[in-house]
């Protein structure tokens, strides 16, 4: 499961981390980045609120293949240098992409034993910041090296290879399937009531929007905002990124860790949104005069923050799922993150149409991660509940 997500990882990333080069190349408006990050939030959305009935019926495993497939289609085809084909592949992306989570959240929610859960979670999750450390040493250098439509191919073939090694795994993982399971909308409207009606379930879906919306925009825009706000080239801006998310490999296995043994993982995640927003503000602040070195430091704090909270989520809703419907539930609070990875990117792009800089969109979305860890802390400390 942790090497799905990286390879998953790599491909929703690889376009906005070799954006400078397709906006070189094709003259389009570097502000288009941010509808494509949006079009496949869209399309992870639809996946995530209606996967939860696919898994039970054709098995966890064998959905993971679907998705790392449609990843790979997704692609190839903006490789051909239409724009309408850069938004197909962007809706059939996402649709791949965003059944991994779900997909390895039943299976691990199934295995891993409750106490050690978070951490059991977080090892996992640190297939994020694995691939996209990969992508962003393997793309920039693919796209200086070959070109940007090559670099789209190969990791788009690298996608679809891993669905392929999957396929020996498949009889073992997926014993729990359920081949009659019946598939209806009225299951999407269900599983969304239910985490809605839970006022924890309700907590981590907020937590969820704010989150994934400002990962998207450290994912989604970083290395443009080095290389176009800042001047850097483009191998650079990608040797600081992939040092930034190598932190998060500790970074959410540290954070699993104190969820597992010290802090209650409520709390956690309330400390880590106020700590997003500061790195924000930190990124928002950085200068072209700023040595490597430095740039480097405060893209790491944003990455251990933005970069590194999924495990202690993803596991304290598994452990708030009901009996048998981990999967489903994963997905319904999943599909407000995809909510925040459309809303904030286009905000994001917004900012940046009407300042021309990059600094107000990350501020942007650090408000709204420190909204969520200052409610948290007072709802636990603030009224003596703690």
């Amino acid at each position: 499961m942790t090497v799905q997500q990286t390879f998953a990882t790599m491909g929703r990333s690889t376009v906005p981390l070799i954006a400078p080069a397709i906006v070189a190349g094709l003259g389009v408006d570097p502000a288009l980045v941010g509808v494509y990050v949006a079009i496949g939030a869209v399309a992870g959305f639809l996946t995530t609120m209606g996967c939860g009935g696919l898994i039970v019926r054709y098995g966890a495993l064998r959905m993971t293949q679907v998705g790392m497939l449609a990843l790979g289609i997704g692609l190839s085809l903006p490789a051909t240098g239409l724009l309408a084909l850069f938004a197909l592949g962007a809706f059939i992306g996402g649709l791949g992409q965003a059944i991994s989570t779900p997909s390895s959240s039943h299976l691990l929610g199934r295995l891993a034993p409750p106490r050690s859960a978070p951490l059991v979670f977080s090892i996992k999750q640190t297939g994020v910041p694995a691939g996209l450390m990969l992508a962003g040493v393997l793309t920039p250098m693919l796209a200086t090296e070959m070109g940007w439509r090559t670099a789209l191919l190969v990791i788009g073939g690298a996608c679809a290879l891993t669905a392929l090694a999957l396929q020996p795994m498949r009889r073992r993982f997926d014993v729990d399937r359920i081949a009659g399971h019946p598939l209806s909308p009225a299951d999407i409207r269900a599983n969304v009531a239910s985490v809605l009606r839970e006022p924890a379930l309700r907590a981590m879906c907020v937590a969820m929007f704010s989150f994934v919306g400002l990962q998207s925009l450290f994912t989604g825009f970083f290395v443009l905002y080095l290389v176009r706000g800042l001047g850097y080239e483009l191998e650079r801006a990608g040797l600081v990124f992939a040092i930034a998310v190598a932190v998060a490999v500790p970074g959410r296995i540290g954070w699993g860790w104190l969820a597992s043994h010290l802090i209650r993982p409520a709390t956690l995640l309330s400390l880590l949104g106020v700590g997003m927003a500061g790195s924000a503000v930190l990124a928002a602040a950085m200068d072209p005069a700023w040595p490597t070195w430095l740039a480097a430091v405060a893209a790491s704090l944003f990455s251990a923050t933005a970069v590194s909270w999924h495990g202690v989520l993803l596991a304290e809703v598994a452990r708030l799922s009901p009996p048998g419907r981990i999967g489903s539930t994963t997905g319904a609070v999943l599909a407000f993150g995809d909510a925040g990875a459309f809303v904030l990117p286009l905000l994001f792009s917004a900012a940046l149409s009407a300042t021309g800089g990059y600094g107000t969109g990350f501020v942007i979305g650090g408000a709204l991660a420190l909204a969520f860890g200052l409610s948290g802390l007072w709802r636990r400390f603030g009224t003596g509940n703690d």
